[in-house]
């Protein structure tokens, strides 16, 4: 294989692929992040509010709907896929591009309770294949999927600040092995790394913010006990089966915009707004906490677990865990950034059980939302030791076993939610 030719341009057009991903990524990163502080921060400032008042995602959610709902009626590629249906997607067109970066824009920076890890990987699927002709991407399929996958793995590198994220994600997402699995893993991670290189750099040299997935402080380290694997891991049952509950209303609500996009995808919208708008009136605390995709809020958790008070951070799992699922459903962006505070919230409302430590729990509620969200346990596994950092390896016996009882849960949970086929006696031709 790594004799061919063509294998070996292959290799060379990734890792040139990875140079323009970063980029893009940075640049979008760079601008969602200063729309997101510049209506969320300095305007509610500019009127003269200290934080932005309760009532502030209603206008800013239905304008979100607006948007959403003229990209997916009227620009190709209807804004991308729905995140309902996963991290990533079909191969994206570079067609279709205009449109999912209006309707990711949109969606995360207006309060949507989304992530932009999907608009990151279907802009580097794109880029990566405007480098092939059509008449060439007509002809070797094979060729679109593996350009497509090594963009979309330098993409889930910017974004979550780590290669070997990527390299995870891809070898156990593709459930390949042997030849075919080597011959896909080597541009991903050729690509993601170049492109996490070209990104650390641009970065550091212009100095603009991007608002990256990161846990700057963290509570205190201490050496796992019983109590963290007792309380641990039902925590991570009931997670895990919570994080499957909320997908599937997620699910019902795609269902349920499909006939008229248009006009619910604004319903849904206006949805969202009200639960964020909900929790700020009801705790007196910042809509912001509620709203958009929650990595500002669990970087807050995780540095102080006890400012919320349990009621609170009650308030803030229910109604961003609703709020989720209704965008999951309807708006534009992905699904993991915010689940990933969810798991984290719900786990520290049970910080103070006997035996039962913040880090330890922090890495449970991780690694369990992560794993059942994305169905991919060894990927959260590994997402959660890199988000704790140095202090992620002392958690990794807590990290697998939460990851593994998250993912069983929540398959088991799945396959009690999924429609039932009808009986083979009473079914109708096929």
């Amino acid at each position: 294989m790594l004799r061919a030719p063509g294998y070996l341009r292959l290799l060379l057009v990734a890792a040139v692929v990875g140079i323009p991903v970063s980029l893009a990524a940075f640049g979008f990163l760079t601008l969602e992040h200063a729309m997101q502080t510049g209506l969320w921060e300095h305007l509610p400032h500019e009127m003269g509010y200290s934080v932005a008042p309760w009532w502030w995602p209603l206008p800013l959610l239905t304008l979100a709907g607006l948007v959403v709902a003229g990209v997916a009626a009227r620009l190709p590629g209807a804004g991308g896929h729905l995140p309902v249906n996963g991290l990533g997607g079909p191969p994206i067109l570079p067609s279709a591009l205009p449109g999912v970066v209006v309707a990711a824009l949109a969606s995360l920076s207006f309060g949507a309770v989304l992530g932009p890890e999907a608009p990151l990987m279907a802009i580097g699927s794109a880029l990566a294949l405007s480098a092939v002709r059509s008449a060439k991407r007509a002809a070797a399929p094979e060729l679109v999927a593996v350009l497509s996958a090594a963009g979309s793995a330098a993409a889930i590198a910017v974004v979550f600040g780590s290669p070997l994220v990527a390299a995870v994600l891809i070898i156990e997402g593709a459930r390949l092995a042997g030849p075919r699995l080597t011959a896909l893993i080597l541009p991903c991670l050729l690509a993601s790394g170049v492109g996490a290189v070209v990104f650390t750099g641009f970065g550091a040299w212009s100095g603009l913010a991007t608002g990256a997935l990161a846990l700057p402080s963290l509570p205190p380290s201490r050496s796992l006990r019983a109590g963290d694997f007792l309380w641990g891991m039902p925590l991570a049952a009931l997670i895990g089966c919570g994080v499957v509950l909320l997908m599937t209303l997620g699910r019902r609500v795609a269902d349920w915009t499909g006939p008229h996009p248009t006009r619910r995808i604004v319903m849904c919208a206006i949805v969202v707004g009200a639960l964020t708008a909900g929790y700020a009136a009801s705790t007196g605390r910042s809509p912001e906490e509620a709203a958009l995709s929650g990595q500002s809020t669990l970087a807050a958790l995780a540095a102080d677990p006890h400012s919320w008070s349990t009621s609170a951070l009650a308030l803030l799992v229910l109604a961003k865990g609703l709020a989720w699922s209704v965008s999951l459903g309807s708006l534009r962006g992905g699904p993991v950034f915010p689940v990933l505070m969810l798991g984290a919230a719900a786990a520290l409302l049970c910080q103070d059980l006997p035996g039962f430590g913040a880090l330890p729990g922090l890495a449970v509620g991780l690694a369990a939302a992560a794993s059942a969200a994305l169905r991919l346990p060894l990927s959260a596994t590994v997402l959660g030791v890199l988000l704790l950092g140095d202090q992620g390896t002392e958690q990794v016996p807590v990290l697998i076993v939460a990851s593994v009882v998250a993912f069983v849960v929540g398959e088991l949970t799945r396959a009690r939610c999924a429609p039932h086929p009808p009986d083979s006696a009473t079914a109708g031709p096929s």
